[in-house]
């Protein structure tokens, strides 16, 4: 079993900060690219940012200088840094890891159960 666990979500009001996490657990052999994704209502999901083993990372174009990922591959977690928030980016957080489970050669997608984040005044 493999679960993804987030935390951080919550109200803010525009121009407002908060701090994503979401921790990897279970029978984890590797971890691989790790990231975050939204879907605000009515929308489709989309990408946030993603992050690789080595650290490279990815920006939808709407966070570019606002959010920033990041990741400690010691504990298997991956954070987002939302700054400077706008009320567009109300929506549920999803995180989103690619992990190959002990016993097993292939990898597999797994997500998180979604933390909401809520913009404004």
């Amino acid at each position: 079993q493999v679960q993804l666990v987030e935390s951080g979500g919550g109200l803010v009001q525009p121009g407002g900060s908060l701090r994503l996490s979401c921790a990897a657990s279970g029978s984890i052999i590797s971890v691989y690219g790790m990231g975050w994704y939204r879907q605000a209502a009515g929308n489709q999901r989309e990408l946030v940012a993603t992050i690789s083993t080595g650290g490279s990372t990815n920006y939808a174009d709407s966070v570019k200088g606002r959010f920033t990922i990041s990741r400690d591959n010691t504990k298997n977690t991956v954070y987002l840094q939302m700054n400077s928030l706008k009320p567009e980016d109300t929506a549920v957080y999803y995180c989103n890891a690619v992990i190959r489970r002990l016993g097993r050669t292939t990898i597999t997608d797994y997500w998180g159960q979604g933390t909401p984040v809520t913009v404004s005044s």
